[in-house]
């Protein structure tokens, strides 16, 4: 992690941060899949277990996602998307959504998800 005096930038390179905290907040990236060969189930595994690494090297973790925001390539991998997402998020701390579906930069990724998390 990266500090400048209040926000600290967590593996920043030139053109991005992939999470910023500040004011008790972590901000993340959009976070896509390493494999874009896998079908939905395996994109948005590890487009989650992205933001579980990032928000806990932020200093926090998934219970308290304040909102995200999820973009999908096909409204054909909803349901299966969101069953995924109900087994991750954490009962009782469901942060706001919304989901929408975009072309994505790459045609082979099917998933992405940026989070805003209290630290």
């Amino acid at each position: 992690m990266a500090a400048n005096e209040d926000i600290t930038r967590v593996d920043q390179n030139h053109r991005r941060s992939r999470a910023v905290v500040h004011n008790g907040l972590v901000y993340t990236a959009g976070q896509v899949p390493d494999d874009m060969s896998l079908d939905i189930t395996g994109q948005a595994r590890q487009v989650l277990d992205k933001i579980d690494a990032l928000l806990s090297e932020a200093g926090t973790d998934k219970s308290r996602t304040l909102t995200a925001q999820v973009w999908l390539s096909t409204r054909d991998d909803l349901a299966v998307f969101n069953a995924l997402w109900d087994s991750w998020v954490v009962p009782g701390h469901m942060p706001t959504r919304i989901c929408g579906r975009v072309d994505m930069n790459n045609p082979d990724c099917r998933v992405e998800i940026q989070v805003v998390a209290a630290v």
